[in-house]
């Protein structure tokens, strides 16, 4: 499929005028709209600047093109019996057809992992593979996307008539499991999957993913597709080079009550380098997923799943995840 199915959203009000003007409530109410009957939309306006986001891909293509030495060097313990790390780091195309970088908190040092004792909360030492300026770089975009990201969710809390800033409750910086992913398609010989329902060649599998939001960039290749919840059928999510692509979660459709669902998406198997950067926007690992966190007039924290219990139980379909 080729229909442009993907509301693009302006969201220049949101990061401008903190949802108090007439302006930025039509801002909110678009992504509203666009959660609850797509699921995927884009957005321009998000105050990050391409030429920084061109340069974490050039980041991401050095990494991946450099020796298998090096790249081991981040690579978990399953990979790599060296190393501690269980969750973080880079696993190689062996696993299911892409090669992958998985960075959390740039900010978390070995004190924050002995004091939160979370096995998703990891210190990865990127200077064993990494430039100290191209990890400044993937600090600053850290920093960058998940001040959007927060904004993105800040929307959805207004939409329930509620303090934004409750947000904290949920997102903790540091103790947050959210990760910065690089996903890079290498030339493929076979496809990870055959579509049960189409038939189509995939380079990933369909899936949905765990988190609040998914903020993505797509090199101009393409090749994500998200399924239409109406009709079933697969449209294409568009290279747009001053967009970021954002998708819901289940985490979102867990908070919501079901209003806002996670979306299924997929890629197309193509034989050329592919290379996509997914921010994966999720909850401290201790906050109490409860329904009454976005509906009611009070949040009850005991009532709920752990958030992450709640992310072991979805990652747990994920091949690449079975460590």
């Amino acid at each position: 499929m080729t229909k442009n199915y993907i509301p693009t959203i302006n969201i220049s009000s949101l990061i401008r005028d903190e949802f108090k003007t007439q302006n930025a409530l039509k801002i909110i109410k678009k992504i509203e709209k666009a959660c609850v009957e797509v699921g995927f939309f884009q957005v321009t306006g998000h105050g990050i600047d391409i030429k920084k986001i061109n340069n974490i891909c050039k980041i991401g293509n050095r990494f991946f093109n450099s020796s298998e030495i090096n790249k081991n060097k981040l690579a978990p313990k399953k990979w790599n019996n060296k190393n501690k790390n269980l969750y973080r780091g880079y696993f190689p195309n062996t696993v299911n057809g892409k090669e992958g970088l998985d960075l959390g908190d740039l900010k978390i040092t070995l004190k924050h992992v002995r004091k939160y004792k979370s096995k998703y909360i990891e210190y990865l030492d990127l200077k064993k593979s990494l430039d100290k300026t191209s990890i400044k770089s993937l600090s600053n975009y850290f920093d960058e996307i998940f001040s959007l990201s927060e904004i993105l969710f800040k929307s959805i809390i207004r939409l329930y008539n509620k303090d934004e800033n409750i947000s904290r409750k949920a997102f903790s910086r540091i103790k947050t499991l959210s990760t910065l992913r690089f996903n890079y398609y290498p030339n493929q010989n076979k496809p990870v999957e055959i579509s049960k329902q189409d038939g189509v060649a995939l380079g990933c599998e369909t899936h949905v993913d765990s988190g609040i939001f998914t903020v993505l960039y797509q090199d101009k290749k393409g090749g994500l597709q998200f399924q239409n919840r109406r009709n079933k059928k697969w449209y294409d999510v568009p290279f747009n080079k001053n967009a970021l692509i954002v998708n819901t979660g289940l985490a979102l459709e867990y908070l919501s009550m079901g209003k806002f669902k996670a979306t299924n998406h997929r890629v197309l198997w193509n034989k050329t380098k592919r290379m996509s950067i997914p921010f994966f926007f999720e909850p401290s690992y201790d906050f109490k997923m409860s329904p009454s966190f976005l509906n009611g007039n009070s949040y009850n924290k005991n009532k709920g799943i752990i958030f992450e219990k709640f992310l072991k139980k979805s990652l747990e379909k994920f091949i690449e995840y079975q460590r």
